[in-house]
C-alpha cells in the first residue's frame, strides 16, 4: 500500500509538471522561437514573445481548457497589472533593481555594510556630488548595503551549443535613500580590482550602467537557483525527510510532527535531478552555471552553510537588515517564525517534559546525527548540533525544518516567473564577456549579451512551470492525513491554523497599499512542504 501511494504521488507530480508546462512550450514552438539561436533585434521583439506566453494559449486554448480546469489551479492575476507586467515595465530602473534584493526571489543575500571590502575600492569622490551625502557617514548611519557574489568567483562558465557563456562574481553597493528606496550606487563585476575591472556608476552612460546591472542580475539567477533555492530549501528538505524516514518510526511524535512537511519532497527532487540539473537538463542547455560550474557552486554553497542562516531571527540580525524599510520578506518571516515555533513547542513539550527525555531518546539522537553527517558534512563550524541535549534545542531545530520546507521555499520559489519570466531582468546566461572599459556599450552590445532567442523562450517557459501552484495544493498547517490522535496535540494544530489565518489577513491588508504586493509568504498561499 505504501509503495502504491508513493508511486501515485510521483505520477501526480510528473503529470502535473507536464500539464503545466506543455501549453507554454507548445505556444513558444508554434511561433517558432524556442529553438532559434539568433540574437534579438530589439527589446520590443522580446516583449512580443513574452506577451504571447502570458496572453493565453492561442489556438490551443480550447484544447487545454478542460485539462486546466480538472488538473491545474493556475495562478490568478490580480485586477490590473500583474507583477510580471510591472517587471517588464520597470526592469531598467535603479529603484526596482534595489527593491528585488528585499522582496524578489533572493531576499537573503543583502547585508548592511559598515566598512568597504578591501577588494571593492569605492571612494566618495566617485559618487555624484549631487547626492549630497558622504559615503563614510552613510555607512556609519547604517544606510549602505552590500551584495557580494564571491561564491561565483573563478567558476568555469558553461559552453552552450559550442558558444562560451559568461558568469561574473559582482560586488554591489546600495544606498537606502531618505524616500526609502534602495538604490544601487556602485558595481564591480569581478572580485579583484584592476584597470580592466572598472567600477560602474549610475552616472555612467545608459548602456554601461544597464549592462553592469544585467551582469549582476544574471549572477543573481545563479546564486538564487543553485544556493538559495536548490540547496537551502530543496536539498536540505530532502536531508531532513530522508533522516526522518530511516531513523524515526511512524509512532514517534517527531515523525507525526514533521511527516506532513515532507510531502512530495523526494519526488519533486527526483524530477529536478532528471529535468533541471542533469546532463541534458535545463541548466546544462540554457544557463551559464550549467556543467562544471553547477557542481563547483553547490560545493561552495554547502561549505558555507550555517545553522544560524537558516533561522530568520538570527540571520536577519547577523546581516544587519533588521531596520531597512520596505523589507516585506523580513517582516513576514519574523511573524511566521514565532507562529511555527509556538506550534512546535506545544507539540514537543507535550511529549518531552524534561531535557533528560530528549537526551535518552535514541531515535531522536540518530535523526539529528544523520542530518549533521550527511546534510552538513559533519562540519561543526556550521553550528548544526551533533546531538540534542534539551527540549529548547529540539524545538528550535524542528521549527527550522518546518520553516525551511514551507515558508522559506515559498519565498524563493513562488516568484520565479514574476521576476524571471521577463528574461532581461534575470538572464540565466550572458553571451559576451563583461566589459573591461567604460564608454563602449550600446543597445547592440546589450542585445548581443542577452541570451539568444531560444534560451530566452525556454527560460520563460521554465520559470512559468516552476512557479505554478500544483493541482493538489496543501497549505501550511493543513494535514490531509491525521497523525495525532490525542486531544491536546490536535488543539495545538487548530491554534496553529488560526494564527496562520490571522497573519494571512494582515498580509493581505498590508498588500492593498503596496505598488508591488508581496504575497510569497502569505500562509494561505504557501505549501506545507517542498512539493513543486
Amino acid at each position: 500500500m505504501e509503495d502504491h501511494l508513493r508511486f501515485g504521488a510521483l505520477f501526480s507530480s510528473i503529470f502535473n509538471s507536464v500539464l503545466v508546462s506543455l501549453p507554454s512550450l507548445v505556444e513558444l514552438n508554434l511561433i517558432g522561437v524556442s529553438n532559434t539561436k539568433e540574437t534579438w533585434k530589439n527589446i520590443e521583439e522580446i516583449a512580443e514573445v513574452w506577451m504571447s506566453t502570458r496572453a493565453g494559449f492561442g489556438v490551443f486554448q480550447r484544447l487545454y481548457k478542460w485539462l486546466l480546469q480538472w488538473f491545474i489551479t493556475p495562478k490568478k492575476a490580480e485586477e490590473g497589472h500583474t507583477v510580471t507586467d510591472y517587471v517588464q515595465e520597470h526592469w531598467t530602473e535603479d529603484a526596482f533593481f534595489g527593491y528585488q534584493y528585499l522582496n524578489g526571489t533572493n531576499p537573503i543575500l543583502i547585508r548592511r555594510c559598515t566598512a568597504l571590502p578591501d577588494n571593492f575600492p569605492v571612494t566618495n569622490d566617485m559618487l555624484s556630488s549631487e547626492q549630497g551625502w558622504n559615503l563614510e557617514e552613510e555607512m556609519q548611519n547604517g544606510n549602505i548595503f552590500l551584495l557580494d557574489y564571491k561564491n561565483l568567483d573563478g567558476v568555469q562558465a558553461n559552453i552552450i551549443d559550442g558558444e562560451q557563456q559568461y558568469l561574473t562574481a559582482p560586488l554591489v553597493l546600495l544606498h537606502s535613500a531618505p524616500d526609502h528606496k534602495l538604490m544601487p550606487i556602485a558595481i564591480q563585476l569581478k572580485q579583484r580590482p584592476s584597470n580592466h575591472n572598472p567600477i560602474f556608476l549610475p552616472t555612467d552612460s545608459k548602456y554601461d550602467w544597464l549592462l553592469a546591472k544585467m551582469y549582476v542580475r544574471s549572477a543573481d539567477f545563479t546564486e538564487h537557483q543553485l544556493n538559495t533555492h536548490l540547496l537551502r530549501t530543496h536539498l536540505l528538505a530532502e536531508v531532513f525527510a530522508v533522516s526522518l524516514l530511516r531513523n524515526v518510526p511512524m509512532v514517534h511524535p517527531l515523525y507525526k510532527l514533521l511527516i506532513p512537511h515532507t510531502r512530495y519532497t523526494l519526488h519533486i527532487n527526483s524530477l529536478a535531478r532528471g529535468f533541471l540539473i542533469s546532463e541534458g537538463g535545463f541548466f546544462n542547455k540554457n544557463a551559464a552555471s550549467g556543467g562544471k560550474a553547477l557542481v563547483t557552486i553547490l560545493q561552495r554553497s554547502t561549505a558555507a552553510l550555517t545553522y544560524s542562516s537558516l533561522c530568520p531571527p538570527e540571520d536577519i540580525k547577523e546581516r544587519g537588515v533588521d531596520s531597512v524599510p520596505g523589507y516585506y520578506y523580513r517582516d513576514d518571516a519574523l511573524q511566521l517564525w514565532p507562529i511555527i515555533h509556538r506550534y512546535v513547542e506545544g507539540i514537543i513539550c507535550y511529549y518531552y517534559k524534561t531535557d533528560a527525555d530528549v537526551i535518552r531518546d535514541n531515535e531522536l539522537q540518530k535523526w539529528i546525527k544523520d542530518i549533521f553527517k550527511h546534510g552538513f558534512d559533519s562540519n561543526a563550524n556550521t553550528g548544526v548540533p551533533q546531538s540534542l541535549s534539551s527540549v529548547d534545542e529540539l524545538v528550535k531545530f524542528a521549527t527550522m525544518v518546518i520553516f525551511t520546507g514551507s515558508a522559506q521555499h515559498a519565498a524563493v520559489n513562488s516568484g520565479q516567473y514574476d521576476y524571471g519570466g521577463w528574461v532581461p531582468n534575470t538572464p540565466p546566461t550572458l553571451r559576451r564577456p563583461p566589459p573591461t572599459t567604460k564608454g563602449s556599450s550600446s543597445e547592440s552590445t546589450m542585445l548581443e549579451t542577452l541570451p539568444d532567442v531560444g534560451i530566452t523562450a525556454r527560460g520563460m517557459a521554465t520559470t512559468w512551470t516552476l512557479s505554478k501552484k500544483p493541482n493538489d495544493f496543501v497549505g501550511l498547517g493543513h494535514h490531509p492525513e491525521e497523525h495525532f490522535n490525542e486531544e491536546i496535540p490536535r488543539k495545538f494544530i487548530d491554534k496553529f491554523k488560526a494564527e496562520l489565518a490571522k497573519l494571512s489577513v494582515a498580509v493581505h491588508d498590508r498588500n492593498q497599499s503596496l505598488e508591488v504586493p508581496y504575497t510569497y509568504m502569505d500562509p494561505k498561499l504557501m505549501e506545507n512542504s517542498v512539493a513543486i
